[in-house]
């Protein structure tokens, strides 16, 4: 509509001119998904944080037009007056939808429409020359559409992104397959990935409870099953073999309690957790408690007290379907934290054309386990999540970089795309406003 694209345009107007008076910027949001620390410099920031609206639905054309900072619960609310939802919506409401496209994300559609930025059709960004730059996947702008994903704010910031919809139903059939060996649990994904169903996920409780997730649109349930306070979702997989949810419901059944991680703050305990409420149970909450934990070193003085030596271990890891057997076992024996979130990426026609996310083109197994290893022992500062990495890259994978990493520049160049990245860099960032990847991501500047 008229009046919301001058709307829009001047809230990009605005953001322009900040960037023209600030040699070097950060950017000024209220949420963030990273979960690393960073060295506090002092840095002129980019406010994006208006940037947050919906700007169009267009369900039968199949696509949404919306503002980087639009958080995915508003973004899939506005779809699903329409009938749609996004192609890809990421497991946690405060993740925005240029965050998604910066970074990566996954959900349980992905083994049918890839990874988020494997959904998107196009999209405005503001680059280091100050420019507002329309990206195709054709055209004079070819490069950073596809080298965009991954960037993680350096290449520029998402103003507007069209992304992908897809019809929904009221309800989802959600089935709880369970199995006792790894072996006949992977031939079940790949078979499950390869037939009619809407949604593909798996959690792994231990070596020998290993549950598939295959859901699908139905139009009519017998109920609807509740997991938005006082019961668990991710109990229920070994509780139910057939269970169903409202649309919205699935689609945000791990945000209530952080997939499990909400033991972390208490708020698996009955009398605690109604002490929360239902509206303060969800990601957002325990991001904001986590980030004050991180302020306050709560956790890290107990556990010494304890005698623990702690290392944060918050991974998510993808592997060629192939060898994702290899890398359970070996997770099992040298990490160990349970229980482990399963998620299938599909072989999209488009898979292998992200040069800083490269991956083939073929199904992918992401594997994420989030909590903190404690041994008696004593090792050197980032020893499990160095073994993760080397493991990944053994065997042909690739691991996301929104929290701590190790690579060696070398290592990191090699496996996200650095040439790539610096002709990007030189092209679009020529006066480095923004902050490099591998100093970002590895030396958290």
């Amino acid at each position: 509509m008229p009046e919301e694209a001058a709307d829009h345009a001047a809230r990009v107007a605005r953001l322009q001119a900040q960037l023209v008076q600030a040699p070097e910027v950060r950017l000024a949001k209220r949420t963030s998904n990273l979960f690393r620390d960073r060295v506090k410099v002092r840095r002129p920031r980019l406010d994006v944080r208006d940037l947050d609206h919906v700007l169009a639905v267009d369900a039968d054309a199949g696509y949404v037009d919306a503002e980087g900072m639009v958080p995915y619960d508003a973004l899939t609310d506005a779809c699903l007056v329409r009938g749609v939802m996004p192609a890809v919506v990421p497991e946690l409401k405060s993740i925005t939808l240029g965050g998604a496209l910066a970074g990566v994300g996954i959900e349980a559609t992905s083994f049918r429409h890839g990874l988020v930025h494997e959904t998107v059709l196009e999209f405005d960004v503001l680059v280091g020359t100050g420019e507002v730059i329309t990206a195709h996947p054709d055209g004079a702008h070819a490069d950073l559409f596809y080298g965009f994903p991954n960037s993680y704010g350096t290449l520029g910031y998402a103003l507007r992104v069209r992304a992908r919809t897809i019809p929904v139903q009221p309800f989802v059939a959600v089935e709880h397959r369970r199995f006792n060996e790894a072996a006949r649990f992977f031939e079940a994904l790949a078979a499950a990935c390869a037939g009619d169903a809407d949604f593909v996920d798996a959690v792994v409780f231990d070596a020998g409870t290993l549950v598939l997730n295959v859901a699908r649109f139905v139009a009519q349930a017998p109920y609807a099953s509740d997991y938005t306070f006082e019961r668990m979702y991710w109990r229920s997989l070994l509780e139910r073999e057939l269970d169903y949810l409202t649309v919205r419901d699935y689609i945000w059944r791990w945000d209530t309690d952080w997939f499990w991680c909400s033991k972390n703050v208490g708020a698996q305990h009955p009398l605690l957790r109604r002490l929360f409420g239902r509206a303060r149970l969800n990601s957002r909450t325990y991001t904001k408690l986590m980030r004050l934990n991180s302020q306050l070193r709560l956790t890290p003085l107990l556990d010494r007290l304890r005698g623990w030596h702690r290392e944060s271990v918050i991974q998510d890891v993808d592997i060629p379907l192939p060898r994702a057997p290899e890398f359970l076992d070996w997770y099992l024996r040298e990490i160990g934290i349970l229980p482990l979130w399963l998620c299938p990426i599909g072989a999209t026609a488009c898979a292998d054309r992200f040069p800083l996310f490269p991956r083939q083109r073929a199904l992918y197994v992401n594997f994420g386990f989030w909590d903190v290893k404690r041994t008696r022992q004593a090792y050197p500062p980032g020893h499990f999540n160095r073994a993760i990495e080397r493991k990944v890259m053994e065997l042909g994978g690739i691991k996301s970089l929104y929290s701590d990493s190790y690579f060696s520049r070398v290592e990191f160049d090699a496996a996200y795309g650095g040439a790539a990245y610096a002709a990007l860099k030189a092209r679009y960032d020529p006066q480095q406003r923004f902050a490099d990847l591998y100093a970002k991501c590895v030396l958290r500047h």
